[in-house]
């Protein structure tokens, strides 16, 4: 498998990955220009894509879906609840391109198999993804509030995971926001801590080199910096080798990280 975040964060979030046959993109939440631009980066048609999948219907998820859509005839997959609280807010689709994948099914796109499981999200019916290829495994896990027992069990053994590191409890606490979308982001229903990733990741880490991008940072809540040695430092405590036991990538806003092989 070959995967490339295309755009992590607060503005935006989009996720690329391929087979040998299959190309296939998990949400696009920048616009559909940007999602392009950042195909292009990476060396990728956008008219090869083979379906898109969404994960939960917030804006930062879907700004790029319908175009993306009717631009290149793509199927969108997601769940029966997603669609409906997606009605009205990506335009106009061919019904041929309104695709099921419920919550909980795992589903073959050519020779990549897609398993997706619920989250803790204020959303309609938010899912997170396992996919695989041969014996590799890729979790993606962003958007929730916390990590259940059940997500890390799901997760458990993936070769790379992108997992959210969204904020700092003390820079959120600090900042600017309102107290109610503070009390949200920090509710069990709205985003992982840099702390609650790094416990969630040691808990499911075996060290044997599982590569772990550290997705859906805040603009204004967190640093790349910040998010990195938190978890570094609670992977440490763990008895983890960061570098060898467990590599730690960042994620941008805005631009694609390189691609990378399993």
């Amino acid at each position: 498998m070959r995967f490339s975040i295309l755009a992590s964060g607060s503005t935006g979030n989009s996720f690329y990955l391929e087979t040998d046959q299959t190309k296939i993109l998990v949400d696009a939440g920048l616009s559909g220009k940007q999602i392009e631009a950042g195909l292009k980066k990476i060396g990728v048609a956008p008219s090869s894509l083979d379906a898109l999948l969404v994960s939960h219907e917030h804006s930062d998820h879907i700004k790029g879906v319908g175009v993306l859509a009717r631009r290149y005839d793509l199927p969108i997959y997601t769940n029966s609840a997603t669609w409906d609280a997606l009605d009205g807010q990506i335009g106009s689709l061919k019904e041929q391109q309104k695709c099921l994948l419920e919550t909980g099914h795992v589903q073959d796109f050519g020779d990549l198999t897609v398993e997706t499981f619920g989250i803790s999200h204020d959303a309609a019916e938010p899912m997170g993804f396992c996919f695989y290829h041969g014996d590799k495994k890729i979790s993606l896990v962003t958007d929730l509030g916390y990590v259940s027992k059940r997500i890390k069990d799901k997760v458990r053994d993936s070769h790379a995971y992108v997992f959210e590191t969204n904020h700092d409890v003390e820079m959120l606490r600090m900042g600017s926001y309102p107290w109610n979308v503070k009390r949200r982001i920090l509710s069990d229903v709205g985003h992982l801590s840099n702390e609650l990733a790094g416990e969630s990741l040691s808990e499911i880490l075996k060290g044997q080199g599982e590569k772990v991008y550290l997705a859906h940072l805040s603009l204004d809540n967190n640093m790349t910096d910040l998010a990195r040695l938190t978890v570094q430092n609670i992977l440490e405590e763990a008895g983890f080798e960061t570098g060898k036991d467990v590599k730690l990538y960042d994620t941008h806003p805005y631009e694609p990280t390189r691609m990378d092989t399993l």
